[in-house]
């Protein structure tokens, strides 16, 4: 059942006392007794503010005994339906497990739930910390309950409720199949809570969990508890994004819109710069220069604080300008907090971060961190230490930082509600391109305004940018699509697992239970209607083509095959132009001077590094055997840039050499200028060679020859009406196409999921992990290892690769099954260490190549979102030093990284040594012993601050 809410608090009782007859008044009487002997009575006395009523009807479908979805927008208060599952639970004697996506949502919740029943009560399990695990109230992060379903983990004994918080993350690509893992795994007597931000197809997700759990009531509430305005900042003005007025559809401003057809009838920078204007359109434009700009960061938190908007979070989508952010504020100075706010800062800050060494405080920039705080600004990213970025949550939250400056990342589930919150842009990386925000992902970002009990209202700033639409913002603030999309897929450790647990049979039947499948099942539906319709247009089409003077199709056919043969041949000759410049790549060596001959660093150009596949040691799936040589050079302009085959449909020759110093660093920027000044003197008076043309392959084909001669033949080619019988044949034949494909892509989506399991199952049986339902003892090691690359550390352990290894060595060797790095391919190769590490590393990278082998014979494909990934090299070094002992200080300015990302890698490998230290053999192997040493030697200094307040 789906109830939308759209109304507020208190409005159901306040009317149900006024003018009721004496009878009325007895039922309503015998009503209130009923209610006050439930357990929802007891624990709204618990809170000193009144339930809403969806959180009142999902509590007492709760009470019932059913399961609940909750989609509510952030901010609303869902995790009081959560909390009232903790309640019921201890009432009856069972127990309750909390699961977040995050850790620090984890331990949030966990000092939540402490505060309120008491620290005996309630323990926490993440991938960092096990505090009192036996507790029955339990927080953990779902890979945790994960990983007890697996193992048959007795914890789960007496269990009665899950609440899985920020569920619509099973949407997440990378991590979302482990909430369905969870939902479909679960013991049926499990009553489940799904709290989630507003979806679209909440009803959907609804009658899949219906399906898979039982009895399940959906409560969809739109009502925002604190009403949202939307504006826009351009210039010295606060512009409100709609008009006043009544009505669901709100008119966007029209001053807005003027503004907009102003900045576009401005002549560009170019055009003022070259002096293409009259006088009198200078002067118009200095007068609308003097009205519209995009605001400095500075200016815009004095703006805000001017108006009362604090406390406001800046979302900028990037790490650097975050923080670049908070010096421009510094430098501005910029001075939010009084004499005695600043002493309660320093005092806080001081306390929470006592237990980090001195020495370590300078390399974190503790010292400029601190003045921003003192302040009231703070950044709040991933690059950040866990310390600093718990520490700004807490004095944002106390109200003593009233500037964050943030990555998206804070808008996934941490409580740090502001009054204001302000976009900078509305387009980001999203790791491939720069790409328009979806309006799910403005939502997920504008949620944040508005502070429950503390404000009337909340407000969503949007910078003015040139070149902005205000129909297009109009439209991310007024759109509520944000549909849920199943990202599950079957990986080799959950194959082992189900396998073990339940058999081949059973464990195809319950992945064909999952969203994904369900999905996919519905989507047919749809595509079956296209192609009826497509069918009925086809009769149609054949009808029209008919010739009176022979039979079109056959003479359509000719000409369909002549135009392919003619794609063929010009295809043919674009792979051999590929081939002889792929050969003459091949040839290059460090210090060829070359000219590019095309794409966006087109010119004269030094290669640094021809970029083999056999050299490469850090990159991505699919290099090796497709992509070809991939050269580092530095051009002219002092860019110094990994480039690919596209850069070279033709071949390229070397002009001249240049000897590249030793000393040449290519991230150093005059290191760069001088070597890109030698070699402009060096070799810039060398014209390119001009590429001579060929003579086309289909000038001597005989396959075109004869079609050419038939088609001339064919009775229809001296029909009058030929083009209007071709054209119809054309439309024909596209419709055809395109039915064909509908069909396949039927095909393809029953039993998707299956037939992935299929294709791993045969996979894992080749390599001797499964014999039919039995899981042999190589399996079972696989069905301890968790994460992106369990087959690979499998493999590993198998052939005994990091036998013999030191635990520095082994930490080196493991971090490349965790590491990704966030750079692109124009990196140089990463520095690695020497002896056995180095070896091992490159053993490792040579069973990955013949894993992927194996993943294309199974075609078992990464792009589907299995399979293995290439190993990245890029932080064995940073582990080693780490493990070795060194120094924060070094480790970092030789890893070039901030330390919350080191922090977060170390922990990652930290986990997956856990992992290979529980799944090697008991006897025998030093890998178990030298895995537990490289925990202790990595679990010291900034990896150990304990992130439980």
């Amino acid at each position: 059942m789906i109830v939308l809410l759209s109304v507020g608090p208190g409005t159901l009782e306040s009317t149900m006392t006024e003018d009721l007859s004496p009878a009325e008044r007895y039922a309503a009487a015998r009503r209130r007794a009923v209610e006050q002997a439930t357990a929802l009575a007891s624990f709204r006395e618990m809170y000193d503010f009144g339930l809403d009523p969806f959180q009142i009807e999902a509590c007492q479908a709760l009470e019932a005994g059913k399961g609940v979805l909750v989609a509510a927008p952030t901010g609303s208060g869902k995790t009081i339906v959560g909390e009232f599952a903790v309640h019921l639970a201890l009432q009856q004697g069972k127990k309750c497990f909390y699961t977040t996506p995050i850790k620090a949502l984890s331990n949030q919740k966990y000092s939540d739930l402490c505060r309120r029943y008491g620290a005996e009560k309630v323990g926490l399990l993440t991938g960092d910390n096990s505090v009192n695990s036996d507790a029955p109230v339990v927080v953990m992060t779902t890979e945790v309950l994960r990983n007890m379903l697996y193992a048959g983990s007795q914890t789960l004994l007496g269990l009665g409720y899950v609440v899985m918080d920020e569920v619509h993350y099973l949407s997440d690509r990378f991590r979302g199949a482990v909430w369905e893992e969870v939902i479909i795994h679960l013991p049926e007597s499990v009553t489940l809570v799904s709290l989630s931000a507003t979806v679209s197809n909440a009803e959907e997700f609804g009658d899949w969990l219906d399906t898979v759990r039982g009895d399940t009531e959906v409560i969809v509430s739109e009502h925002r508890p604190v009403p949202l305005f939307q504006h826009v900042l351009a210039g010295r003005r606060m512009y409100d994004l709609f008009e006043e007025g009544e009505g669901q559809r709100k008119a966007v401003n029209p001053d807005l819109t003027r503004l907009a057809r102003m900045e576009a009838s401005r002549p560009s920078y170019q055009e003022r710069r070259r002096g293409r204007m009259r006088e009198a359109d200078r002067e118009r434009d200095r007068r609308q220069r003097s009205r519209v700009w995009t605001p400095g960061r500075p200016e815009v938190i004095e703006r805000l604080d001017a108006e009362g908007l604090l406390p406001a979070i800046t979302f900028i989508f990037s790490r650097a300008a975050c923080e670049a952010a908070v010096q421009q504020c510094l430098y501005a100075g910029l001075r939010l907090n009084d004499d005695e706010a600043r002493e309660r800062v320093r005092a806080l800050v001081e306390e929470r971060t006592a237990a980090i060494p001195h020495e370590d405080l300078h390399v974190l920039g503790y010292y400029e961190w601190l003045e921003g705080l003192e302040r009231g600004i703070a950044a709040h990213h991933a690059g950040m230490l866990p310390t600093f970025k718990e520490v700004v949550e807490e004095l944002f939250v106390r109200g003593l930082v009233k500037a964050v400056f943030a990555t998206e990342t804070l808008a996934l589930g941490i409580n740090m509600p502001a009054r204001s919150v302000v976009l900078e842009k509305l387009v980001k990386w999203n790791g491939e391109q720069h790409a328009d925000i979806t309006p799910g992902e403005y939502t997920q970002l504008t949620g944040r305004a508005g502070r429950r009990g503390i404000d009337v209202e909340g407000h969503a700033v949007v910078l003015w940018q040139r070149g902005m639409n205000p129909d297009h913002l109009a439209g991310l603030a007024g759109t509520r699509t944000y549909p849920l999309r199943s990202s599950f897929k079957p990986s080799y450790n959950m194959a082992v697992n189900l396998v073990e647990q339940f058999g081949r049979h059973r464990s195809r039947e319950l992945l064909e239970t999952s969203f994904a499948q369900f999905q996919a099942d519905r989507s047919v539906v749809g595509i079956s209607r296209q192609v009826q319709r497509n069918e009925e247009g086809l009769e149609g089409y054949k009808a029209s083509m008919t010739c009176h003077l022979g039979d079109f199709d056959e003479y359509a056919r000719l000409r369909r095959e002549l135009k392919d043969r003619e794609t063929e041949l010009a295809k043919q000759g674009a792979a051999h132009r590929r081939a002889e410049a792929a050969v003459a790549l091949e040839r290059l060596k460090p210090g060829d001077v070359i000219h590019v001959p095309t794409g966006k660093y087109a010119g004269l150009a030094l290669v640094l590094d021809p970029g083999l596949p056999a050299g490469r040691a850090n990159g991505h799936r699919g290099f090796d055997h497709h992509d070809g040589p991939r050269p580092l050079v530095l051009t002219a302009e002092r860019q110094v840039k990994r480039l690919a085959s596209m850069d070279f449909p033709v071949p390229v020759e070397a002009l001249d050499r240049m000897r590249i110093p030793k000393t040449f660093n290519p991230r150093s920027p005059q290191s760069r200028r001088d070597l890109a000044s030698a070699l402009r003197s060096k070799a810039g008076h060398i014209p390119p060679e001009r590429a001579r043309k060929k003579r086309s392959q289909a000038a001597d084909d005989r396959e075109i020859a004869r079609l050419r001669t038939a088609l001339r033949a064919h009775p229809c080619h001296g029909c009058d009406e030929r083009e209007d019988h071709a054209r119809w044949a054309e439309r024909y034949h596209r419709l055809l196409r395109d039915t064909s494909q509908l069909e396949r892509r039927i095909e393809g989506r029953t039993n998707t999921i299956a037939r992935t399991f299929d294709r791993i199952v045969a996979l894992l049986t080749e390599l001797d992990y499964l014999r039919g339902d039995e899981v042999t003892e190589h399996g079972k090691r696989l069905a301890r290892l968790y994460g992106e690359l369990d087959l690979l550390a499998s493999e590993c352990l198998r052939a005994g690769v990091w036998e013999g290894l030191a635990p520095a060595e082994l930490a080196a060797c493991v971090s490349a099954l965790v590491f990704e790095a966030r750079v692109g391919d124009d990196a140089m190769a990463p520095k690695l260490p020497s002896g056995k590490a180095k070896a091992s590393l490159g053993e490792m990278v040579r069973i990955w190549g013949r894993l992927d082998a194996l993943e294309e014979d199974f075609r078992i494909s990464q792009t589907e979102g299995v399979g293995q990934r290439e190993p990245d090299l890029g932080f064995a070094w940073a582990a080693y030093m780490w493990a070795s002992g060194k120094g924060l200080d070094e480790v970092l300015r030789e890893a070039e990284m901030p330390a919350g990302d080191f922090v977060r890698w170390c922990k990652q490998v930290i986990d997956v040594l856990g992992q290979i230290a529980a799944a090697s053999p008991a006897e025998g192997s030093g890998v178990g012993r030298a895995a537990r040493k490289a925990v202790d030697q990595l679990l010291r200094g900034v990896v150990a601050y304990s992130s439980v307040g």
